[in-house]
This record gives structure tokens, sequence and C-alpha cells, in this order.
């Protein structure tokens, strides 16, 4: 049984937590608030109240092998980035002196990359940011990667999944997109979030090499004006209104992903979305 420690146990943190207890690990979950429901959970998982922009909080298990970092602020804005991301990461590594840690892992974002000519992106682009909120989450990776335990960052695309709509919504309102020139995004099922990490954990834990970065995306990059045009379809709704051309986003590799071994339960957008449009 190994000890393994996540930080940000909200949506895809607390999904990593449960998996990994499930397959008999110790975890510690730490977030802001317990979570509802306590008792529901794994014997092997334990919840922490704590808050990675108060540093007296983080009161950690010792012995830890493993850490895996799923940060999101609760609200919008630098500021509130700098605090959680990068405040939060300095914070937890502080407060993990003296360990003897196996690996860290750290959720970023795509984000990071500042293309907007639909261009191919892969691990092999330097991650030249143009927004101010995704240089902190390049200088919150560097964190991770100073320290002292190796360390794997997984920058994923966009989230998507139960409780994770905004497109389906999008639709609904009749919102207008952007048609021509098309512009390309990158998006990844919660479920297939989770599993990937946990897919890395499991190999770190049985001493295989791990990439220090994997880009956390499906097989599909696909035009956003064509992603809602078939979510339309799906609902049987008014195809979406087209607005006038902006950035052309970027197309992303998951040449890495494919590499680790791990095999997505949601390779594109259709086999996703169709999965929640059936429960809805």
């Amino acid at each position: 049984m190994s000890k393994i420690l996540i930080v940000g146990a909200g949506d895809v943190g607390g999904r990593i937590a449960h998996e990994l207890a499930t397959l008999g690990h110790q975890v510690w979950a730490l977030r802001r608030r317990l979570p509802d429901g306590l008792a529901e959970h794994p014997a092997t998982l334990t919840w922490l109240a704590a808050d990675v922009t108060e540093p007296a909080s983080l009161v950690l298990p010792d012995g830890l092998d493993v850490v895996i970092y799923a940060l999101a602020p609760g609200e919008s804005g630098v500021a509130a980035y700098k605090r959680v991301y990068l405040g939060g990461a300095q914070a937890v590594q502080a407060a993990l002196a003296g360990q003897a840690l196996c690996h860290q892992i750290w959720l970023s974002s795509t984000g990071v990359y500042g293309e907007e000519a639909g261009e191919w992106v892969d691990e092999q682009t330097p991650a030249l940011p143009r927004r101010d909120s995704a240089k902190v989450l390049l200088a919150a990776e560097q964190v991770i990667g100073d320290a002292p335990w190796p360390s794997t960052i997984v920058r994923l695309g966009g989230l998507y999944g139960p409780g994770r709509e905004r497109l389906l919504r999008w639709v609904r309102e009749g919102r207008a997109v952007q048609r021509v020139p098309a512009s390309w995004t990158n998006r990844l099922h919660v479920a297939d979030a989770s599993g990937l990490v946990v897919h890395l954990v499991q190999q770190v834990l049985a001493g295989e090499a791990v990439a220090p970065l994997v880009l956390g995306v499906d097989d599909t990059p696909t035009p956003q004006y064509e992603v809602l045009a078939w979510l339309a379809e799906q609902l049987q709704l008014p195809m979406p209104p087209e607005r006038e051309g902006g950035s052309q986003g970027k197309r992303v590799r998951n040449t890495s992903l494919r590499e680790t071994g791990y095999a997505l339960q949601y390779p594109s957008f259709r086999d996703g979305y169709l999965a929640i449009i059936k429960n809805l």
C-alpha cells in the first residue's frame, strides 16, 4: 500500500483520490472544505481540510510516496491564479520538506502554449504563453520542476463531462460561434483526466519511467464550430449562428499520452458527449 496525497480534491482531484483508494492505496485528499457523505468513500481515503493559500493549515502526512496537484482557484483573475497556483505550489513544497517522495504530478493546462494560428503543438513545443494567467501557470510548473523529487507535468485540454456542460448551454442559448477561419479546440473528458493520472501513478509505483511532460487531450482536435454544430444536431436544435473570425487556436497532439500506454475511454468529443446526452 502506497501513501498518496491529492492537493486540490475537487472534481478531477476527487475522482483521482477515489480511484486510487479503491485500488487499495492509502490516500489523503486535501481541499478547503470537507465534502458531504464522507461515509460513502473507501476506508483507505482520508479527507483533509486545509487551504494552500494559508501555509499554516498545511499539516501533511509523513512518509508520502506520491503527491498529485489538481488545484483550481475559486475565482477568476491573475491575482487568484498567483495565490492558488503559484503560492499554493510554493507552500506545499515547503510543507513537504524532509520527505522522500517517489514522484509529484502537477495538473496544468495546454493554455501555457501561446499559439493562435492553428499550429500543431506537442511536448517539444516551447511554452510561450501570451496571457498573464497562463504565465502564472508556467511559473507554478517551474516550482514543481525545481523540487528535489522527480515530477511530471500533465497539461490538460478543455475538460468536459458530467457537471461540465458549458458547450451544451452554449448551443441551447443559441450563441454565435466563429466558423471562418476555423478556431481549433482541444478537450479531454474528466474521466480520462483522472484515469490518465491514476495510470501514471501506477507506473511510478511499479518503478517504470514516466515522462516529465504529458499532454492530456483526446485524439480529435476539432474546430469549435464543428463541435457546436454536432451538438446542436444531437439535441435537435438550430445550428449555432456564425460570427466574425478571431483566433484560430491550436491543435494539440496527444503523442505523449499515447506513449504512456493509457487507453482513452472517450477518444473523441462525440464519444464523450453522446454519453452525457444519453443521460440528460
